[in-house]
């Protein structure tokens, strides 16, 4: 891989149980982890779908989250988000075996970063 690849976009879901068995139902998408939290994620085999299961007592709206970038090397692109004036991504917390950092566009954005992808473990896009 030599430039980075859009391989994740979340969504924040009433039933994420429900919008699970849409995905799997009608696109015949594969359900590879879920959160405590009941959190869904389901993927393609190439592009990962996570539906993350909305709180009432959140303070995040239902709807689109947020997208995520398979990148070679996240120091380098942390260093031109610097470069560029954006704050450098930060680690994010959890046991999940993806998304290894957040980082923030311009317009405020968020967006993941990862070395390793975003499908499960073993999986070869």
């Amino acid at each position: 891989m030599s430039r980075p690849r859009l391989r994740h976009v979340a969504l924040v879901v009433q039933d994420a149980a429900a919008a699970a068995a849409f995905y799997r139902e009608t696109l015949q998408m594969e359900e590879f982890h879920q959160d405590p939290d009941g959190s869904r994620f389901m993927t393609d085999g190439y592009i990962n779908l996570a539906l993350i299961q909305h709180r009432l007592d959140g303070d995040v709206p239902t709807g689109f989250n947020h997208f995520g970038f398979e990148v070679p090397d996240v120091d380098s692109v942390a260093d031109r988000m610097t470069q560029r004036g954006v704050a450098r991504p930060v680690l994010r917390g959890g046991d999940r075996p993806f998304a290894e950092y957040r980082a923030i566009d311009p317009e405020g954005n968020w967006f993941d970063l990862s070395s390793h992808g975003f499908l499960p473990p073993g999986t070869a896009p």
